[in-house]
C-alpha cells in the first residue's frame, strides 16, 4: 500500500512539473496574451513614432495557426519583417524569439536589417508608460503608440 502510495505521489509530481515547463509566462494566442499582460484590451494595432523617413511602421498582432504574428508593414512600401512564435515575459518587458524558418522579411526592410533577421533573432518590447511601446532587434528599435 505504501508503495502504491508513493508510486502515485511521483506520478503527480511528475505532471506537476512537466505543465510548470509549459512556459506559463508565454502567450501563443490574443487572449493568453492579453491575459499575460493582465490587459484585456490591450491593442493589436501599433504605429511607429520615431521614423526618420516619414513612413512609419506598423505593427499587428494576431494569430497564425496556433501561434502568435507579429506582421510589420512600412507605410506606402509593404512588408517589412513578419514572425510567428510565443510571447514570452522577460525581466524588462515581452519577448519573441524566432529562427529562420518563422521569420519572413519583406521588400520594405533594408539590407542590413535583412541581413540582421534573416537567421532567427528576436523581438523585444518594453512598454513605456501607459500608451507607448518600444520594439527593438538587433540594429533596430522603434516606439509606438497604439493604432485607434
Amino acid at each position: 500500500m505504501c508503495r502504491i502510495l508513493l508510486f502515485f505521489r511521483m506520478v503527480l509530481l511528475l505532471a506537476l512539473e512537466s505543465h510548470a515547463h509549459e512556459n506559463p509566462g508565454c502567450a501563443a494566442t490574443v487572449p493568453e496574451l492579453r491575459a499575460l499582460l493582465g490587459n484585456p484590451a490591450f491593442p493589436l494595432q501599433w504605429q511607429e513614432i520615431t521614423m526618420d523617413d516619414g513612413k512609419p511602421l506598423r505593427v499587428s498582432i494576431q494569430e497564425k495557426k496556433g501561434l502568435l504574428l507579429l506582421d510589420f508593414s512600412k507605410a506606402r512600401e509593404g512588408l517589412w519583417a513578419e514572425s510567428t512564435g510565443a510571447i514570452c515575459k522577460t525581466g524588462a518587458g515581452l519577448e519573441i524569439s524566432f529562427t529562420r524558418e518563422q521569420v519572413r522579411v519583406g521588400p520594405a526592410a533594408g539590407w542590413l536589417m535583412r541581413l540582421s533577421l534573416v537567421n532567427g533573432g528576436q523581438f523585444t518590447l518594453t512598454k513605456i508608460g501607459t500608451e507607448k511601446l518600444r520594439i527593438t532587434t538587433h540594429g533596430w528599435n522603434g516606439i509606438f503608440v497604439p493604432v485607434q
